[in-house]
C-alpha cells in the first residue's frame, strides 16, 4: 500500500473506490501532477471517474494536509504527496518538469532577525530554478 493510502487510513478517510485511485495515482517519489493528468491516469484505472470528483478529491486532500498545491511560473497547479517530508523544488525552466530536492541547512535559519521585519516565520518556500538535461541538450 502507498505511504499516502496508508496515512490516508490511519486519519479515518474514507476510501471510496474514486478516492482510492485518486491517491494511487499520486504515489511515488518526485510526482507533481496537474488535476488534468491525475484524471487522465485515474480514468484508465477507474474510466467512470469524472473531472469533477478527481478536483474535489484533490482539494479535499489539500485541505487534509496530505497532498501540497505546487505554483510555478503561473503553468496549471501541481499535486505532490509528499506533504509529511520538509523538501523544496527543482523546477526546469524549459519543460516545467519538477522535482524534490533536500538541500542542507535550514532556510528559516538562514533569514537574518533583521529582514523578518517583526514577522514570526513558520515556513519558507524556496523553489531552484534552471534547465534539465533534455532541454539544455
Amino acid at each position: 500500500m502507498s505511504d499516502l493510502l496508508e496515512r490516508l487510513r490511519g486519519r479515518g478517510w474514507r476510501l471510496t473506490s474514486q478516492r482510492r485511485v485518486v491517491a494511487e495515482v499520486l504515489d511515488g517519489e518526485h510526482v507533481h501532477l496537474t488535476a488534468d493528468e491525475v484524471h487522465a491516469r485515474a480514468a484508465e484505472r477507474l474510466p467512470e471517474i469524472s473531472r469533477a470528483t478527481v478536483y474535489n478529491t484533490l482539494g479535499e486532500l489539500v485541505t487534509l494536509g496530505e497532498v501540497i498545491e505546487v505554483s510555478t511560473d503561473g503553468r496549471a497547479k501541481r499535486y505532490d504527496p509528499n506533504a509529511h517530508r520538509p523538501h523544496q523544488h527543482l523546477v526546469c525552466t524549459g519543460c516545467g518538469a519538477i522535482r524534490d530536492v533536500h538541500p542542507l541547512g535550514n532556510p528559516l535559519a538562514d533569514l537574518p532577525a533583521e529582514q523578518r521585519f517583526g514577522f514570526t516565520v513558520s515556513q519558507a518556500e524556496v523553489t531552484y530554478r534552471g534547465l534539465c538535461p533534455d532541454c539544455a541538450g
